[in-house]
């Protein structure tokens, strides 16, 4: 079995150990004679898989009791327009816009009511993030709103903004259970489990109890409102079953590889191997102001447009395939989820000192 190094921003490399053991089970889950993909979610076999990926999930990420936790669907971007129709009472949000992820979800909030940018670092093409210690906070405003970390800009905030007592409202997509995260800090804390968790298809969305209400915007859908998917379990209706199922196998996996404090501990070390040979290099830099720079996805590029496209190229068939980065930066782009291990980021740098040397 020849397996690639996959630099991919999201869908993203899973953890081998639970491909395995996803095909393993693939036909007779645990002898019940059917795959997961074919099971009844009303089923007790079912029932038991989601409410075990729920109970490991809590354990990993440390929530509080007075905090449920959804499994939904619809990506991150559904939570866009969920968020201000749920949450915003006095039509009113605050919103820190650090990337293009950030500025959509501020651009559908006003859809439903004022959606003041109080801080944004987009002059300088999203490269850093703004200081977010004294941010003029709106008197009434239901929330404050961030995306932690910036997949495609590949920035990440290293404290989290004074919201002066308002809910503070987090996209971690990108960042997912990498680190150890204070929930409490959250009124909600969500993510698409595409880059870190798990297959494309499943939202988590982690919401304090004292939030959830049958109190929302008029007109809001049945389907947009958390009280409905609270109330059910995640079970209201039928939902990405099979791909909960390895959700809750890559729980798994990260509890046997010692929790997110180590996994920040390892996360740490990759991005260190990458960052310090950009930081040395002639030919490729990283474009992001260093301070704030990611340990998930790490943007960098050449002086040359071609020179990327050429290093690209001879990467993908090296075998370090996805490394191409998002349209508004160029370049290049190296996602290094919790799933990519420590010899694919060494053996990527040791392809990059190659690749400069032959073309210095």
């Amino acid at each position: 079995m020849s397996r690639v190094y996959n630099f991919s921003a999201g869908p993203s490399m899973l953890p081998l150990e639970v491909l395995e053991t996803a095909q393993k089970e693939m036909l007779d889950y645990h002898g019940s004679g059917q795959s997961v993909m074919e099971m009844s979610h009303r089923s007790k076999v079912y029932d038991e898989i989601i409410k075990t990926a729920e109970a490991d999930f809590r354990e990993l990420a440390g929530v509080p009791d007075d905090y449920k936790v959804l499994f939904l669907q619809g990506g991150a971007s559904t939570q866009f327009a969920m968020i201000p129709m749920n949450l915003m009472k006095n039509k009113v949000a605050d919103y820190i816009v650090t990337g293009q992820w950030a500025k959509k979800a501020w651009q559908e909030a006003q859809k439903f009511g004022t959606a003041n940018k109080i801080a944004s670092s987009e002059d300088k093409t999203f490269t850093y993030i703004p200081d977010v210690s004294d941010l003029p906070i709106s008197e009434n405003a239901d929330y404050v709103y961030i995306c932690q970390n910036n997949t495609i800009y590949g920035t990440r905030y290293k404290e989290l903004p004074d919201t002066k007592g308002k809910i503070l409202v987090s996209d971690v997509s990108s960042m997912f259970l990498s680190e150890p995260m204070d929930v409490s800090r959250y009124g909600i804390v969500y993510g698409g489990v595409q880059k870190n968790v798990g297959p494309a298809g499943v939202t988590i969305v982690v919401i304090r109890e004292d939030l959830i209400s049958d109190e929302v915007l008029p007109g809001t859908p049945t389907m947009l409102r958390y009280k409905t998917h609270a109330d059910s379990d995640s079970l209201y209706n039928t939902p990405p079953a099979y791909n909960i199922y390895v959700c809750g196998l890559v729980f798994k996996w990260l509890k046997k590889m010692g929790g997110l404090t180590e996994m920040k501990k390892i996360n740490e070390e990759k991005a260190k191997i990458l960052y310090d040979f950009l930081d040395a290099s002639s030919m490729f830099k990283g474009t992001v102001v260093p301070e704030y720079r990611s340990l998930m996805n790490v943007p960098f590029v050449t002086d040359s447009d071609e020179l990327n496209k050429k290093f690209i190229d001879e990467a993908s068939k090296a075998g370090f395939v996805n490394l191409k980065g998002h349209r508004t930066v160029g370049g290049m782009r190296a996602s290094i989820y919790n799933a990519m291990p420590a010899e694919g980021v060494k053996k990527l740098v040791e392809f990059m000192d190659k690749f400069e040397k032959e073309n210095a």
